[in-house]
């Protein structure tokens, strides 16, 4: 049976000049049956439709701070570097995904990018303009959980995962602020923030501010992958 080509954008090291990718995104997705590869940084039109002709889904990795020009907003002194190619890049490939209403997952990065687009906004800096007990951006090793997160009743996520709670690892100082009013939320943080998002009416946009990608051997982590490659499937189309 042919596998479900997933094309995974790049991270971006603008010190090291390079591309490159996280074992755990390749990984993850090819434990959960798909065939992993990681994508050009483009933005041309017709690249990424080619790319779109090609793969049979996208995921949107974590990396660089969204710029807030993205959500219409001024860069504040708090918010971190910010990849111009990256955010415009994946502005274009997420659109065409949804014309094409391909599957798409997002990871960290991936679930404030993904609310940005589509309308939402972004606090640029957690610590400082909403302080909490809660740690969200913990030191290695990353495959531990360091808070936990609740399971909104009737959501994909908790119709997946069969549970109200869930242990979950955190890095990252940027997180949803607004809502885009297109997405619902799937998961909340103990002290309240959006954790887990799909976008209703589509074959498959999820987004998660976890990191399933340093998990994916366990049971929940993997299970978010397996239900991506699965919504990918051609049969599944």
């Amino acid at each position: 049976m042919r596998k479900p080509l997933i094309g995974i954008v790049p991270l971006v090291d603008s010190e090291k000049d390079s591309f490159w990718m996280l074992p755990g995104y390749m990984e993850g997705t090819a434990l959960a049956g798909g065939l992993p590869v990681m994508l050009p940084l483009t933005d041309d039109a017709e690249d990424l439709a080619q790319l779109a002709e090609t793969c049979d889904g996208f995921l949107f990795s974590g990396g660089h701070d969204v710029s807030p020009a993205v959500y219409r907003e001024e860069v504040t002194e708090r918010c971190g570097e910010t990849c111009p190619a990256r955010d415009g890049m994946e502005t274009a490939l997420l659109r065409l995904a949804l014309e094409r209403d391909m599957p798409v997952l997002g990871i960290c990065r991936g679930i404030q990018l993904i609310n940005a687009i589509l309308g939402g906004t972004l606090y640029q800096d957690l610590p400082t303009e909403r302080p909490s007990d809660i740690c969200h951006r913990q030191k290695p090793p990353y495959d531990r959980p360091v808070h936990q997160v609740s399971l909104v009743p009737d959501t994909p996520l908790r119709k997946l995962l069969d549970r109200e709670k869930l242990p979950v690892n955190s890095c990252h100082h940027q997180a949803v602020k607004a809502l885009s009013p297109e997405l619902r939320p799937m998961a909340y943080s103990e002290d309240g923030l959006v954790e887990a998002v799909w976008l209703p009416g589509r074959r498959y946009v999820w987004a998660v501010q976890w990191h399933p990608e340093f998990c994916y051997r366990n049971d929940e982590s993997r299970r978010i992958f397996e239900s991506f490659i699965s919504a990918c499937r051609p049969e599944n189309g």
